[in-house]
């Protein structure tokens, strides 16, 4: 790949994204046809979402994973769909409050707490969905299982409290995030693209340094999700370093010593 390729690759893919449009190939599309022929398709959408995602890939095939794929012995697919998303999407979006009851892990009951909810979160590990919510009885932030909601109801907020609050939760997000800078070994550039996959769930910034012929990432992630940032930096191996980001340094190098004592190197 020459230097112009990688940089009008980037320069296209940043305007993209800061246009908040995306490229998409046709087995992509082919694949979210097939995807929403899916009787779970018509609860993850608003009917008419649904409608217009399917009027725009009417001209593309639909996906035959019979042909391609081989599907071998396996646990239940579980779905991914939980009942209470569409009603607290809707809370989401109007800036409403709710009032919501919820178990804990324990078994003990927490009953008609108002809150105001902030995001959905998605576990790809866990495959099980969450609410990130505030308190506004202990003015706390709180992250519950959808699984362990037994009960929510939308409540009507005043739009300046509503303001109040969502102001509130991003200062405490904001005092949460922390930033590391990963640099790509040179040797690995043409594996760019799958890189930046594997940290597509963060927010990043990347840059090309062309006296040195690399790209340094920033990643943007919560404090609580820096093992999940270590976990995705040591699938990568030797491709990335870290240049920046004291606390995945040091647990890196804690690592390291570690597999090295096993050898008696210390």
């Amino acid at each position: 790949m020459s230097l112009f390729e990688k940089i009008f690759n980037y320069q296209l893919i940043s305007r993209l994204d800061e246009s908040g449009a995306f490229a998409t190939t046709s087995q992509e599309r082919s694949w979210l046809r097939t995807m929403l022929a899916d009787t779970a398709a018509e609860k993850a959408f608003l009917p008419v979402t649904l409608a217009k995602l399917r009027s725009l890939l009417e001209e593309d095939e639909p996906l035959d994973p019979a042909s391609a794929l081989a599907e071998k012995a396996g646990l239940p697919p579980a779905s991914v769909f939980h009942p209470l998303i569409p009603e607290l999407r809707t809370c989401i979006v109007n800036h409403a409050g709710i009032r919501i009851s919820f178990r804990l892990r324990n078994g003990k009951m927490h009953e008609d707490l108002h809150g105001f909810p902030y995001k959905l979160e998605f576990s790809m590990v866990k495959r099980d969905w969450s609410l990130l919510w505030y308190n506004m009885r202990h003015r706390s932030f709180m992250c519950t299982k959808l699984e362990n909601i037994v009960s929510v109801r939308e409540m009507p907020l005043d739009p300046e409290q509503a303001a109040q609050l969502a102001a509130r939760i991003d200062s405490i997000v904001d005092s949460r995030r922390e930033q590391a800078v990963l640099e790509i070994v040179p040797l690995y550039n043409p594996e760019l693209s799958r890189i930046l996959y594997a940290f597509s769930c963060f927010e990043k910034d990347v840059v090309y340094l062309d006296e040195t012929d690399t790209y340094r990432m920033t990643v943007t992630y919560q404090a609580d999700e820096s093992e999940y940032v270590l976990s995705k930096i040591r699938f990568l191996g030797k491709r990335v370093k870290v240049v920046e980001g004291s606390y995945l340094l040091s647990r890196l190098r804690e690592t390291a010593s570690k597999a090295l004592a096993r050898y008696g190197v210390t």
